[in-house]
């Protein structure tokens, strides 16, 4: 057997006709190097019920091994700041608490009143967290974080020839040509930076659809030849047995190859990254030998609908202060977000392994979300997890639309519900376990505003109480709303005037374009806020009640909801709170008046998630400054190229004006777009034959 037949070898015993085996063979020869085999084998997990015995019989044992005393320095002060912010935001729940059962005026307190203060209470709590950590990320990125990992300590660190690294791109039925343009873009910029040397590129498909598969092999096929000459090798698996999903593809790898390589730099497929961003990811694992995994802050950019342009403003504006904050309070106990990130490849393969959870239903079998339980695996394991959060060079896209978004959530909404039965898994560290606990609340918290809402309703209605006229509420509650307004706004305002403080306002189009583009994605999200709660209520629903879960990937182009695309999902929801609105109108106009802020976004979801979805009115957004972000007023070499790949590849084809002003390619090899068959004449706005 030849070292290229490993993939019909492997999945021999897999049923398949004499046409599927020639499929897989034309697939799989030639397209990846030989086998390093390793064992990666999981752990099976002890349940809930048993990790509760266990954890009750092992209670004050260390959650950690031992580590060296030069990193208990960070221990500490994370220790600290972790207290501080659990005192914040106790205290701050509790005086919301005081504030409602002084307001609340059935007397006595019955089951209800309690059931009310108490939801109250904790989901002010979870605001009050978000806040708290937004504006520690503000103060963090003002004073800086001696504790904290930064690329900049490291920047000039060389690389040693032995810290081989493989970029692995896991796929699945993806639109072709821009996952590829993404990916030569990041191969281009690793060769300028000298990675070629170390990197080796994978890419790892799990495509179902024959035809995809196809213009998979085309285009990988294409993207080697055309960096051949540069040294930087770029090798093609498809998986004729595609289990587990994404966690799967990569445990595979590691199992085939992990052991030819001492990190793995995972991307997702809509991810494009600098090498200077790769080779700094790879220079901070050097610089810290107990790093097991470290997690770069992604930017969000590349569609132009208003919904995609709203998040990526967000992200860039307000995101990166929650990310500083996460920073702040973790430090070498962070997330893994599964993709831009960095691991080491011997420890991963040792302890992160996935077994599939115990049991029956939904939240059984194998694991969706892994990335979170991976980083607790490995911080079990002794093993540090950080974030860079000052890295650049990091970018991903966001969903087009709102339906693309919720059609994702869907999926983590029931990755991160079976997370939570691993909380009291022995051996994790309670930060992780909190990990699992917030990902699980960051979809329960839906139904369970929801549930105040309707519980509210209800206890004034049993009580014989009309809602006030929110025009004559009393001074406290106003100072409740107002508390909880600064704090859902805050972290915006914050982000806004680190902007102007940076004096990078010109990047966003200026101050008055700030906050003009500010003040339109809070209203966006204000919008959309009750589609998503309702959404994510029928998710936590449907992943409770064991409903089945299409696995889709979200799409990579911009694209225009139809109005019944729009309707079929959204309509029924928009009924029902009309019918809401006009039950409260005939009961009473000062219900009608507590409900509209509910009801008015959803019975306008349809228009609002079309218009959302719209890329003419996303350029109209452009044209008028609005929901700028560095990524388009000072374009990364990167992202440039990967625009210009990305066109459609026909002789003849006009080209933005802003394409027509990059240089020539530096290097011959470059100058072929992913085709292999055009190349891009900068004195010309066209596509050309090679000469």
């Amino acid at each position: 057997m030849t070292p290229h037949d490993h993939a019909t070898a492997d999945h021999a015993f897999v049923p398949r006709s004499r046409l599927a085996t020639a499929a897989l063979r034309r697939y799989t020869h030639g397209a990846a190097p030989p086998l390093v085999r390793g064992s990666m084998t999981p752990t099976p997990w002890l349940g809930l019920a048993a990790a509760l015995r266990h954890a009750w019989s092992a209670r004050g044992a260390n959650v950690a091994p031992d580590e060296a005393a030069q990193v208990r320095g960070w221990e500490r002060a994370a220790a600290r700041r972790r207290r501080a912010l659990v005192l914040l935001v106790l205290g701050a729940a509790a005086l919301a608490a005081m504030v409602m059962l002084q307001l609340l005026p059935l007397q006595p307190p019955g089951v209800g009143r309690v059931a009310q203060v108490a939801l109250f209470a904790l989901l002010f709590a979870w605001v009050a967290a978000g806040f708290v950590t937004a504006l520690m990320g503000y103060l963090a990125l003002r004073r800086g974080d001696r504790h904290a990992l930064s690329w900049r300590r490291v920047a000039n660190d060389p690389i040693r020839p032995d810290a081989r690294t493989a970029l692995v791109m896991p796929i699945c039925n993806e639109h072709v040509p821009t996952v590829f343009a993404g990916l030569a873009a990041t191969a281009e910029s690793l060769v300028a930076a000298g990675g070629a040397r170390i990197v080796e590129i994978f890419v790892l498909s799990d495509t179902g659809d024959a035809a995809t598969r196809a213009v998979e092999h085309q285009a990988w096929q294409a993207l080697r030849e055309r960096l051949a000459a540069t040294g930087l090798r770029v090798h093609y698996r498809w998986r004729a047995r595609r289990t587990h999903r994404k966690a799967g593809n990569v445990a595979d790898f590691c199992r085939r190859w992990g052991r030819a390589f001492r990190y793995m730099v995972v991307l997702d497929a809509d991810s494009v990254m600098s090498g200077e961003a790769v080779l700094g990811l790879v220079r901070l694992m050097e610089a810290h030998p107990r790093a097991g995994i470290v997690q770069s802050a992604p930017v969000a950019c590349g569609l132009d609908t208003p919904h995609a342009r709203a998040q990526q403003f967000a992200t860039r504006v307000t995101g990166r202060l929650f990310s500083a904050g996460l920073q702040y309070w973790q430090l070498g106990e962070s997330h893994y977000w599964g993709h831009n990130a960095i691991i080491r490849i011997a420890p991963f393969m040792q302890h992160c392994a996935l077994a599939p959870l115990p049991g029956r239903g939904a939240l059984a079998g194998s694991i969706l979300s892994h990335d979170f339980v991976e980083a607790a695996l490995m911080r079990r394991a002794g093993w540090q997890v950080w974030l860079a959060a000052d890295l650049p060079g990091s970018y991903e896209q966001q969903p087009p639309h709102l339906l693309a978004e919720l059609q994702r959530d869907r999926r983590w909404c029931q990755g991160n519900l079976m997370n939570a039965r691993l909380i009291a898994e022995p051996g994790l560290h309670r930060v992780h376990r909190a990990m699992l606990g917030t990902g699980a609340m960051a979809y329960l918290s839906a139904p369970l505003w929801l549930a105040f809402v309707v519980l509210g309703v209800g206890l004034w209605l049993a009580g014989g109480h009309a809602l006030p006229d929110p025009r004559l509420v009393p001074a406290s509650l106003l100072a409740l709303w107002g508390a909880t307004l600064t704090m859902l706004l805050g972290p915006r305002l914050l982000g806004a005037l680190l902007v102007l403080q940076q004096r990078q306002g010109h990047l966003y189009g200026g101050a008055l374009r700030l906050a003009g583009s500010a003040l339109l994605e809070a209203l966006l999200s204000a919008l959309q806020a009750p589609v998503r709660m309702a959404a994510h209520t029928i998710f936590v629903a449907g992943a409770l009640l064991g409903l089945p879960l299409q696995w889709k990937s979200p799409p990579r182009e911009a694209e225009q909801l139809a109005w019944r695309d729009a309707a079929r999902p959204l309509a029924p929801l928009s009924l029902l709170a009309a019918l809401a609105l006009a039950g409260a109108l005939w009961l009473d106009a000062g219900i009608a008046l507590w409900l509209a802020p509910v009801a008015l976004p959803l019975v306008l979801a349809v228009p609002l998630t079309v218009w959302g979805s719209r890329p003419a009115a996303g350029r109209a957004l452009k044209r008028a400054g609005l929901l700028l972000t560095p990524e388009e007023t000072a374009t990364p070499g990167v992202l440039r190229r990967a625009e210009v790949l990305a066109l459609p590849l026909r002789p003849g084809h006009a080209l933005p004006d802003k394409v027509v002003a990059l240089r020539a390619p530096r290097r011959p090899e470059f100058a072929v777009l992913a085709s292999g068959a055009l190349t891009l004449d900068p004195r010309e706005r066209r596509l050309a034959p090679p000469r």
